[in-house]
Formats: C-alpha cells, structure tokens, sequence
C-alpha cells in the first residue's frame, strides 16, 4: 500500500488503493515484492541494530574509557547516523527490487509519452532474481543504487529519531530500580519510536520510492532534486505526505517486534555467556 500511494496512480486514498489493488490483483497483490526483503531483514537489521550498539560502545571506550557506560546524546546521534550510512549500502538494492515488483503492475496512463516496449499492466520482472538482474545488465550499478540519495536523506534522520526516543521513552517508562527494562517497556518505548521516525521519514520516503519506480515503463526523474521538484509542480505539498498513515501505523508494531526480539536476544546471549564462563 505504501509504495502504491506514495509512487502510484489512481488511489485516492488508504481504503481506496485497498480496494483497488484486491479488485485487480486480489490477495495475492498486497504479497507482491515480499520476498527479497524477507530473505534479508534478518542481516538487514543484525547488521543496523550491531553498527549502532557497537558505534556507541566505541565512542564510550575513546572518550571514558568504559564501553559500557552509558552513551551521552551526541554519541547516540553519531551511531545513529553511521547506522544510517551503512542501512543505506545494504537496503537500497532490496527497496529497489521491492518497488519495482509492486509497481510492474500499475497501470501508466500519462499521455504523449513514449514507453518502454512492454505493455502497461503486465509483468516486466518474472522474480526478485529476475528483476535484480535485469536491472543490473540494463542500468548497471547506478541502476541497482537508484534512490539511494533520498533513501540517506530518508535514513540518516530516520535511524537518529529511531534510536534516541527509544532510549529515552524506555529509560522513562521504566520503573525506577531495575537493572533493565522489562518487555511491555520494550515493546512499547519500540512502536512510539517506530511510529515517530516513519512518520517524520515519510517525505524522502516518497521521494524515493518514486525515485525508485521510476524506470519500470519510463525514466521520468533526473534526480533527486528533480523528483521533488516535479513532485512538487505537479501535485503540490500534500504529495510528500502520502502513505504517511501507513507508514506511521506500521512502524509501531515492526518496530515494537524489532527492539523486543533484539533486547531479549541480547539478554539470551549474556545469560548463556554468564553460565558458560562462570
């Protein structure tokens, strides 16, 4: 739903593009790129989550000498930051392949523009394979990386409002005394931070999802900055706010399940240290 209403056309709201795409493409149209990123959100996120913990260990280590102590704001601003950079060489490829698959099916209905030879509406990528490749043989490198300026203009922000009201909402909400949060704590201090930081990232989310699907029938965006401007002319202010909804209810559980299964894998493996090296 998100890359249809952010990148799409036709839908004019939530509840409409639901409608829309059960109507042509039934169930089976809200699966659609699903694949690619569930092979990786494992080493996506083990990779996001370890840069982050481990960026902080390290700036706590250089300036107190304790890796444990507990990281000052700027710290948490400089890992969250360098968690971005690096989200970004991983997950820009995995987005691509994602929009590109959801979007092969929406319908182009822009007059007097010459299209690519494939017929609008029917599949250009057979597969997440099929579709990496292709667009590696026919775009190259640059092509795999598309969008992948909007997605650090998305991230770099996003992970710094991901990370830091997490830390904060968690040590608030948790009672006063204990050595560790509990799991509501998690799991809630988690969704807010979620909701917080898709919400906030929903106007580079845009640009880059339209970045991104750009170049399934046609290359229409130079740039970046050529995309928020034509987004811009055409479509106004309210077009960097779309799919803000989604995003928003959908970052509160994904991130409430994602901080909970990090801290209480965390908590497993210093147990099992713990009782092996006693």
């Amino acid at each position: 739903l998100q890359t249809r209403l952010q990148a799409g056309q036709g839908y004019g709201n939530t509840l409409n593009c639901v409608l829309t795409v059960y109507r042509n493409e039934s169930v089976a149209g809200f699966f659609k790129g699903m694949s690619f990123p569930l092979a990786s959100i494992a080493v996506y996120s083990s990779v996001v989550f370890g840069v982050f913990s481990n960026t902080q260990r390290l700036l706590s280590q250089l300036r107190h000498g304790d890796p444990s102590r507990t990281p000052e704001l700027a710290d948490m601003v400089l890992a969250s930051t360098v968690a971005g950079f690096v989200s970004v060489g991983i997950g820009t490829p995995v987005d691509l392949v994602k929009i590109r698959l959801q979007m092969q099916t929406q319908p182009y209905i822009e007059a007097n523009i010459k299209l690519k030879p494939t017929v609008p509406g029917f599949p250009v990528y057979r597969g997440p394979i099929h579709c990496f490749r292709t667009v590696l043989q026919k775009e190259g490198i640059a092509g795999i990386y598309r969008g992948a300026g909007a997605m650090l203009l998305r991230d770099v922000p996003g992970y710094c409002l991901y990370f830091i009201p997490y830390t904060f909402f968690c040590g608030w909400i948790t009672p006063d005394g204990c050595i560790s949060p509990n799991p509501s704590s998690i799991w809630l201090a988690g969704g807010v931070a979620g909701a917080i930081s898709w919400g906030t990232a929903t106007p580079m989310d845009v640009v880059k999802s339209r970045l991104q699907a750009d170049g399934v029938y046609l290359n229409k965006y130079k740039g970046t900055l050529d995309c928020i401007l034509q987004s811009y002319q055409n479509e106004g202010l309210k077009v960097f706010f779309r799919g803000i909804t989604v995003n928003t209810v959908r970052g509160f559980p994904v991130s409430s399940a994602m901080f909970l299964g990090y801290e209480l894998s965390l908590k497993a493996m210093k147990r099992d240290q713990t009782e092996t090296n006693p």
